[in-house]
């Protein structure tokens, strides 16, 4: 496995592959790489000639810089990693590599990107775009492989390669959770021991409201998945939304379409810890 650090170097060494006929694989993270990364990387070993990752903790992404100062950075854990299952090439740049100058372009996929997260965290699926762009320019994968707990995101990089008409196949890979159910995250890394049992308490009510959805309506089930949550110490419930899968627009009823998906956020322990999780209550 090479570690590279610069796009050109990077560009050198995948052309020779490319031209080779090799097929590329590419999994984009920013790093404190845990067993939901690595489910990712096995999918693109196992499907592609060449697997690159990339490690960079993107500023542009995020909308709260203390949240961007606390983010976990692990790069030579990670390299251990991924070394053992078999990587080719770790893409580690620098922001100055990443961005030689100010990144000026906007992005804008509503109704997509205008909902949940969107009006949540404003610029985070602009600075998502610019940032997964570039990348798909350095490394040209044939498939790039991204985990279906960023649900919302997966929808905007669709919607991206669309725009931009960019040759790669995106693969969604289902969420990797704990024992416990708790969804896993770089983030869970800035959870104490207490917390994360707190934490798992998400998971759970998401799966009970699957029985629950059985008998009640959207807006009960709704109300149901908030209110159980609310009343658990440490957590509080940002947003809950009950979604068509693939426009993300809010259902009222469960025949209004076939694929319907519930959509959490919720802040955890006296940070507080910002923790997402999905459910799918319907897949044609």
């Amino acid at each position: 496995m090479e570690v590279i650090k610069t796009a050109q170097q990077l560009d050198t060494q995948l052309n020779a592959l490319r031209n080779k006929g090799k097929r590329i694989g590419f999994v984009p993270t920013m790093g404190a790489l845990h067993q939901g990364h690595a489910s990712l990387v096995e999918r693109s070993v196992q499907e592609n000639d060449i697997t690159v990752v990339s490690v960079f903790v993107n500023p542009t992404q995020f909308n709260d810089p203390k949240d961007l100062e606390n983010y976990p950075r692990t790069l030579e854990a990670d390299c251990a990693l991924l070394e053992n299952m078999k990587v080719d090439f770790v893409f580690a740049p620098t922001a100055a590599e990443m961005y030689p100058e100010p990144d000026t372009r906007t992005f804008s996929y509503p109704p997509i990107d205008s909902v949940m997260e969107g009006p949540r965290r404003p610029g985070h699926f602009n600075g998502v775009c610019q940032v997964v762009s570039k990348l798909f320019d350095m490394v040209r994968p044939h498939r790039a492989y991204f985990g279906e707990k960023d649900f919302q995101q997966i929808a905007v990089i669709r919607a991206m390669v669309d725009d931009l008409k960019c040759d790669v196949e995106i693969c969604p890979c289902p969420i990797i959770r704990e024992e416990s159910g708790l969804a896993l995250s770089s983030r869970n890394t800035l959870l104490t021991p207490e917390e994360r049992k707190t934490a798992v308490s998400i998971s759970q009510t998401l799966f009970s409201s699957l029985d629950f959805a059985q008998q009640y309506s959207v807006s009960e089930t709704h109300d149901h998945v908030v209110s159980t949550l609310n009343a658990i110490p440490g957590l509080e419930v940002e947003y809950f939304e009950i979604v068509n899968g693939k426009t993300l627009q809010p259902v009222s009823g469960w025949e209004d379409t076939d694929h319907i998906v519930g959509c959490i956020t919720v802040y955890c322990g006296h940070r507080p810890v910002r923790l997402i999780d999905n459910i799918t209550y319907k897949r044609a």
